[in-house]
């Protein structure tokens, strides 16, 4: 009861319900579980051990004006898990691929629009719709109903809270809340679940410290970042978001 293309390319152990559909020019990955009603399009690469639940729709083509019917592609990375009527779509001429990395959990009726990059144990909750050309950094967690702007960078580790529009850049390892969205402090929490020493999560607060709590600006909360803190792996993630970000980050609370 199922349509699936004689030219996809599926792995070994694959399970496919009823009444899906799998277009050409799909690889789907060894163990991979495809619910029913689930529609795998063209341009489709998903990865091992996957599970793409009931009505989810992978590699549709993207809602962009500007989009001509180029060759593009959608990668879903292996133990990757696309809960019930999420979508993905996949890329354009400007990036040519969509990519959800593994060990996702994109849970029911979110959107990962064109040219998205969402990076490895990312979990978005219910709803939550990204716009084309956003970056989620690994491990991030953004909540249920979350509104992402396109171009907009969410750094690794941080933890968006839910309703909320994201419309600068999060940066790395960062509680993000309230309406409109601000820095609320450090995912300590989270860090400590995944491994991070006392000592990273105190270089973490001390940059914090002074970007937020310093009453200087950006630009001289960095220069005295590098100059009176230690170089390490975690500085360093914060300071080069921090610089390379274009459409700016976003404030402290009151």
């Amino acid at each position: 009861m199922a349509s699936i293309h004689p030219d996809a390319k599926i792995g070994e152990g694959v399970k496919i319900g009823p009444f899906v559909t799998i277009e050409a020019n799909v690889e789907i990955g060894d163990g991979t579980i495809i619910d029913s009603h689930a529609v795998i399009c063209s341009g489709a690469r998903i990865g091992k051990d996957c599970h793409i639940y009931s009505g989810a729709v992978i590699s549709n083509l993207p809602q962009d004006l500007k989009f001509q019917g180029e060759d593009s592609v959608t990668f879903i990375g292996d133990r990757t898990s696309i809960r019930e009527y999420a979508t993905v779509h996949r890329g354009t001429a400007s990036k040519g691929e969509t990519v959800v990395g593994s060990d996702c959990l994109i849970m029911a009726y979110s959107h990962v629009a064109h040219d998205c990059v969402v990076g490895n144990h990312v979990i978005m909750s219910n709803a939550v719709q990204l716009a084309g050309e956003v970056v989620v950094g690994d491990w991030a967690v953004i909540g249920g109903g979350a509104l992402v702007h396109q171009f907009t960078l969410i750094g690794s580790h941080a933890m968006v809270q839910g309703g909320t529009q994201v419309v600068k850049d999060v940066p790395p390892f960062v509680l993000a809340g309230r309406i409109p969205l601000t820095f609320e402090g450090v995912n300590s929490i989270g860090l400590r679940r995944r491994g991070f020493t006392d000592d990273q999560i105190n270089i973490i607060q001390d940059v914090y410290r002074l970007l937020y709590h310093s009453q200087l600006n950006t630009r001289d909360a960095l220069a005295k970042i590098d100059a009176e803190l230690q170089p390490t792996p975690e500085r360093d993630a914060i300071v080069e978001f921090v610089r390379s970000s274009k459409r700016g980050t976003i404030r402290a609370s009151n």
